[in-house]
């Protein structure tokens, strides 16, 4: 049976799997209740290797603790959680100067400082569920305190760093666009603030405009200042499921904004790097790929298969399919659940691989997770949460074309 046939199913097929495997792992064996925060440095087994802590995982996972509160279930113990790290991460995150730090100890000693601004940008995201959760002014003044201190670095890239990356000379990432015009546009929304929601937009249309090469059927990951495209390897490497999971970013933008064409753009998008991210071999989808195919890309493990890229492929698609109605969204998204849902769930473990080889095998050891050696509780609950929301809304409109 196509996974995509029965919507009802499908939704409760992503909350058994968020609520029965997922979340309960990470309860069980990452949450430190004695410092704060999560552990991340952890394998498939729940051991622990190191207590120390990366900030934008913790800051994703102060996201995801709260998102699960707001959206799935008031459950205590989730906002429970959601304290616990925001505790950690508001007392310890930030240097004198409000910048997010990169890496500190279980005790919150720092490892390495603000080299990051992936960082700041997951501060805003976590940091406005938390608000939304509790109703707390405190984490909205540290969002609206990052904004400030990232806007005019935003405005100059080459003037911040972006660990664990880094961006060719005269560049600028697609990474930091689509992370911020997410992030800003939420919190926009959410004060009700147009101007920074204005912000958010500037980068979706960065991201549209600049990155997206419709006459090259990708999304390069850097161009020019300028937005022209770069001589040399690092100009041509397409990092799909970056690609995928930002035209989801711009679809929820654009759909709050009602603009249909630009949508329209996005899911076109999608389909570029689905169809050409498979692997015809082996199946599942390549990390990343040369845009003009001469040979391997300029980056790491491009032809390994990583659970966020599937995780981030299979929302789009649904929602693409919601956006559209077209067939291929749900004939992609039925290859590609199957794929996924056959490879990375771990039976005797819970939870997921988070990198496989290309055949679809586990690697052995942590460390074949770089660049970051850690397991990271983000992509995978919130394309679940994400998943669900969209399927309930599909359900809904199917019964409303009933009555």
């Amino acid at each position: 049976m196509r996974p995509s046939l029965d919507v009802e199913q499908l939704r409760e097929f992503y909350r058994d799997q968020l609520l029965d495997d997922i979340v309960p792992w990470w309860m069980e064996h990452a949450i430190d209740r004695e410092h704060g925060g999560i552990c991340t440095f952890i394998e498939d087994d729940g051991t622990v290797v190191s207590t120390d802590k990366y900030m934008w995982s913790q800051l994703r996972a102060l996201y995801i603790w709260s998102a699960l509160y707001n959206r799935i279930d008031e459950r205590p113990e989730w906002l429970d959680v959601a304290r616990n790290i925001y505790d950690f991460v508001a007392r310890f995150g930030r240097n004198a100067d409000g910048d997010w730090n990169y890496w500190l100890t279980a005790e919150g000693d720092v490892v390495e400082g603000p080299t990051s601004i992936y960082s700041d940008g997951f501060a805003i995201m976590g940091m406005t569920e938390f608000a939304r959760a509790t109703g707390e002014q405190e984490p909205i003044e540290i969002a609206l305190g990052t904004w400030e201190s990232v806007r005019e670095r935003l405005a100059r890239p080459g003037s911040y760093l972006t660990a664990p990356y880094t961006v060719p000379e005269g560049a600028k990432a697609h990474g930091v666009s689509m992370i911020f015009s997410s992030v800003l546009y939420e919190l926009g929304r959410f004060l009700e603030d147009e101007e920074i929601m204005a912000a958010g937009y500037d980068h979706a249309l960065q991201v549209m405009d600049h990155f997206r090469r419709p006459e090259r059927l990708c999304l390069l990951e850097y161009v020019g200042l300028d937005g022209s495209v770069l001589d040399g390897p690092e100009g041509r490497v397409v990092v799909p499921g970056h690609a995928i999971e930002s035209m989801w970013f711009q679809m929820h933008i654009f759909e709050h904004r009602g603009e249909a064409d630009r949508i329209a753009q996005a899911v076109e998008c999608v389909r570029w790097h689905v169809e050409t991210a498979w692997d015809p071999e082996w199946g599942g989808l390549f990390l990343a790929y040369d845009a003009e195919w001469q040979g391997p890309p300029a980056w790491e493990h491009a032809d390994k298969k990583f659970w966020w890229v599937h995780t981030e492929t299979l929302y789009a698609l649904l929602l693409s399919y919601f956006h559209t109605g077209e067939s291929w969204c749900l004939d992609w998204y039925d290859r590609v659940h199957r794929w996924t849902f056959e490879h990375f769930p771990i039976a005797e473990h819970g939870e997921w691989a988070m990198r496989l080889t290309r055949e679809g095998e586990r690697p052995e050891g942590l460390l074949s997770l770089l660049p970051l050696p850690i397991k990271d509780p983000f992509h995978t609950p919130r394309a679940f949460m994400m998943c669900i929301d969209l399927l309930g809304r599909m359900a809904a409109q199917t019964e409303g074309e009933r009555e």
